[in-house]
Parts: structure tokens; C-alpha cells; sequence
């Protein structure tokens, strides 16, 4: 995990805690994740979120951090307001056809563009597993918000 400094923002408290809660939640029961796990998965899920309406660079999440996001998506009031809030306008789930897979490297900048954008980011949820790079339904991983 990296929290190197007390003044780095979390996803849970830009989400508030009953939403962050939900999202926790649906991630336990929806993906099989322990609740510390689950946790840490809907915090990068929100920051990903709020990194990605102002990032200056194709945002792509690892295959952990999309399991919040999904869950995120499927909060449909929460997550509208959230992107309007820091988007200005809703940030559309863009899914890539043909199957390909996320590019490793557009999954680290997202990382590092959450870094920038002042989160605390858990370093283990960004990996590539290097086997699997597969998308959530085999579709996913075009830049995120982008049409």
C-alpha cells in the first residue's frame, strides 16, 4: 500500500461512508473479495472515478479496481452525481469491442494519475496479472470517459 502523507484524499471520503459501504459490500458479495479487500477496491474505485473527469491521460483500470468501478456503475444515482460533481457531465462506460485486453501501461498511468490527483493508491491493485490481461466481459478498456 503506498500513504506516504497524512494529506492524501481517500475513495471512501469522496463517496461518504454509506455509499462507500455499498460499493464495499457489493464487492464481497458480487466478486468473492474479503472485506479488507473489498474495501481497499471501492476506495481506488472512486478515486479512479474523480482522477479520470480532469486526467490528461486515457484512464484504464487494472482488473481489481474495475470490480469497483462496475460496482460503482451499478449505484446509478451515486456514481451520476459523482461524475457531475467532477465531471461536469456523466462519464460513460466505454467498453472495447473484439476482446482485447487492457494496456499495461495506460493501467499504470491511470495509477499514477491518482497518485498525482493527490489519492492515497494501493499499489497492489494495480498489477497485471501477465497471464490474464483479459477485459471484465472481454470488453472492456478503451479510455475511460471517452467516446
Amino acid at each position: 500500500m503506498t500513504a506516504t502523507a497524512n494529506d492524501q484524499k481517500t475513495g471512501r471520503s469522496v463517496a461518504g461512508e454509506e455509499l462507500f459501504q455499498s460499493l464495499a459490500h457489493f464487492v464481497v458479495i458480487h466478486n468473492g473479495q474479503s472485506p479488507e479487500r473489498a474495501e481497499q477496491i471501492a476506495d481506488q474505485a472512486v478515486a479512479f472515478v474523480v482522477t479520470a473527469a480532469t486526467a490528461t491521460v486515457p484512464m484504464v483500470p487494472s482488473d481489481d479496481v474495475d470490480l469497483g468501478l462496475h460496482a460503482l456503475i451499478l449505484h446509478t444515482k451515486e456514481y451520476a452525481a459523482l461524475c457531475e460533481q467532477y465531471a461536469g457531465r456523466f462519464l460513460h462506460h466505454n467498453p472495447m469491442p473484439g476482446g482485447e485486453s487492457r494496456d499495461p501501461e495506460k493501467v499504470a498511468a491511470s495509477a499514477r494519475a491518482i497518485k498525482a490527483a493527490g489519492f492515497v493508491v494501493f499499489d497492489d491493485l494495480w498489477t497485471m496479472d501477465g497471464e490474464n490481461l483479459g477485459q471484465c466481459d472481454s470488453d472492456c478498456g478503451r479510455p475511460y470517459g471517452q467516446a
